[in-house]
């Protein structure tokens, strides 16, 4: 009894959330004209995208920096972006957390690094994205409309794949892996794929020489950056998978199998979910 009771207070929150928070018709079809890579989603998936993502406003609470004014735009168009590697598995993936902090643009981030002597060091970069392990995700709205697919880039994805990384304790690249979802994928599995393909491409990175660095940068589908750490490869293939999954899959065949395994998503069209 108190099952049922649960699942129909469920439904009724969700059924509220969706009402309260309805998007647009005009404000949707302009936000899929904005991102152009969702085209390989099916009329059915478009509209459970644009469900989830109404649900996904409703439990997050979005703010803006430096003056920039916070529009209906700005919300939707993250938010879509935002929901579009959940969309086959939960938005309890995002759990625990409730902020999306706008800037304009770039932002300055500052943090505390020690060095191999054991020196502490305050540094600062600019960032277009932060995600903060138990808090907010941080995004500059100028990079979050660099949309139109012509590369693998993509703030959000990036952000919130980062903010699933975290759920398995340690943002080491190894996301957590839900029976219901992934199985048969196990964790030896993932590290059999993952780890040798993160491995090769530092590998890659590193026979660069420098001379020829600059062009590797523009030619290289996966940037550079993604060597700097597993979690980065991470959230940088999650990119790839839905910005330019073609292109992904042709280069990283096996990664781009386990990336479409774990979202249940396969962008390219290859069928291997059909197969799995």
């Amino acid at each position: 009894m108190l099952t049922k009771l649960t699942h129909w207070l469920d439904a009724r929150r969700r059924e509220r959330a969706l009402r309260e928070h309805a998007i647009d018709d005009e404000l949707w079809q302009a936000t899929l004209k904005g991102l152009p890579f969702l085209r390989y989603l099916s009329p059915a998936d478009c509209a459970r995208l644009r469900e989830t993502t109404s649900l996904f406003i409703a439990q997050k609470e979005f703010s803006t920096a430096h003056g920039l004014e916070l529009t209906d735009e700005i919300v939707v168009g993250i938010a879509a972006q935002a929901c579009l590697p959940v969309l086959n598995l939960s938005l309890d993936l995002y759990r625990g957390w409730v902020g999306v902090i706008v800037y304009p643009g770039e932002f300055v981030i500052r943090k505390t690094v020690e060095d191999e002597d054991g020196v502490v060091h305050e540094v600062e970069h600019d960032a277009s994205g932060e995600a903060w392990e138990g808090g907010p995700v941080v995004l500059s709205w100028e990079d979050a409309q660099l949309t139109d697919g012509r590369d693998a880039y993509n703030v959000v994805i990036h952000e919130f794949a980062h903010k699933i990384d975290m759920l398995s304790g340690a943002t080491d690249g190894h996301p957590p892996l839900f029976r219901r979802w992934h199985a048969p994928l196990d964790a030896q599995r993932w590290a059999d794929v993952f780890d040798h393909a993160y491995d090769r491409f530092c590998a890659d990175v590193d026979a660069v020489p420098r001379r020829r660095w600059a062009r590797f940068e523009r030619e290289s589908l996966i940037d550079p950056y993604a060597a700097d750490h597993p979690s980065e490869f991470f959230a940088v293939c999650s990119e790839a998978l839905f910005v330019q999954p073609q292109a992904f899959e042709t280069q990283y065949p096996e990664l781009y199998r386990l990336l479409a395994r774990y979202y249940r998503q396969d962008p390219a069209g290859t069928g291997i979910l059909a197969q799995a």
